[in-house]
């Protein structure tokens, strides 16, 4: 993955105080939306459905106009000049854009075709893009007959024809099963280490953490948190020593918690799990697994944990990431020449 390596960095996009409304004003989509992706790196955007990622994707590949605020890819004003944005940008949408009528190579071709490539760059490219994106064996076979995961590998590649110099990916493992997701983001990391910007939208904590060189965490149109996946985790807090046991221990399994970090504890009686911050990390597990032991109690199970960025969400926003909301938006619109 590529890393920023100076402290002077180009910015590939710029937003700046984005609000876009619907419904006459009634749903606020954006509300004041400001972030900004350096050269060379991913951002992710994380966030559940609703938050306004989508529109935000819209806005910055010239597929929607904001109602207010400023936004420029690559240098260039994405509301006075969108054709030239057009031509440094690849769009893949949270669904697969193919048609299912054709073939995989005649889909790529068509593309090509349509990006103004000749026949034969047209040709060229899409074998280029079917072999990276390992679609060689399935090229000329109907879009009906390939699973979720290649679909979604073909409109990835689709989306680089013109070899963009940023990428915009809205929700790109959306439907895919943890097999296909994987193989997704091996083709993801791939591109970044070729060097490509990206802007990824994302309700999968995990997808943020393993993919992104910062994470933007978006709730009700804004910003409201920003850092790479560990500064987001700080924010939480430090480590947590953590013991599962039996139910008629819970008791003493707390005083004994208590007494080692010295801090408030969450028991959680459901889960038979007690909890505490620690500081001293190893130390404090050695010391409660000691007591334990000195108390006659065999835990089922006692470890540290570190915050997730479940963790980071929920203290953030006070859900989790996967709930469902609607985010309203026009009619899909696809790639633009």
């Amino acid at each position: 993955m590529a890393k920023a390596t100076t402290l002077t960095l180009m910015k590939s996009v710029i937003a700046e105080n984005l609000v876009k409304t619907y419904d006459k004003g009634k749903v606020r989509a954006l509300d004041g939306l400001s972030l900004d992706v350096n050269e060379g790196t991913v951002l992710g955007v994380l966030g559940p459905n609703g938050a306004g990622k989508t529109t935000t994707v819209r806005i910055l590949s010239t597929l929607l106009v904001p109602d207010s605020g400023h936004a420029t890819v690559a240098g260039i004003d994405v509301i006075k000049d969108p054709g030239k944005v057009r031509e440094v940008i690849g769009l893949s949408g949270q669904y697969a854009a193919v048609d299912e009528t054709l073939t995989g190579w005649d889909n790529l071709v068509m593309f090509g075709r349509l990006y103004h490539l000749s026949p034969q760059s047209a040709k060229k490219r899409a074998e280029e893009l079917l072999e990276q994106f390992s679609l060689t064996d399935a090229a000329k076979r109907s879009i009906r007959t390939y699973s979720g995961g290649m679909r979604r590998r073909l409109d990835l590649a689709a989306s680089l024809i013109v070899r963009p110099k940023i990428l915009f990916l809205d929700e790109p493992t959306t439907g895919l099963d943890p097999r296909g997701r994987q193989e997704m983001w091996g083709v993801i990391q791939s591109l970044v280490k070729g060097g490509t910007t990206l802007l990824l939208t994302t309700q999968y904590l995990e997808e943020a953490d393993s993919l992104a060189d910062e994470i933007v965490v978006v709730d009700h149109g804004k910003v409201i948190a920003r850092g790479t996946s560990d500064e987001l985790k700080r924010e939480v807090g430090g480590e947590r020593l953590e013991v599962v046991s039996e139910s008629k221990d819970l008791d003493q399994v707390a005083k004994i918690v208590a007494s080692v970090t010295g801090a408030n504890i969450k028991r959680d009686d459901d889960l038979r799990q007690v909890s505490a911050p620690v500081t001293s990390g190893s130390r404090a597990l050695i010391d409660a697994a000691r007591a334990l032991d000195e108390a006659g109690i065999h835990p089922l199970d006692i470890g540290l944990k570190r915050p997730s960025l479940d963790d980071v969400f929920i203290a953030l926003t006070g859900h989790v990431a996967e709930e469902k909301v609607e985010e309203v938006a026009p009619t899909r619109g696809r790639r633009k020449k």
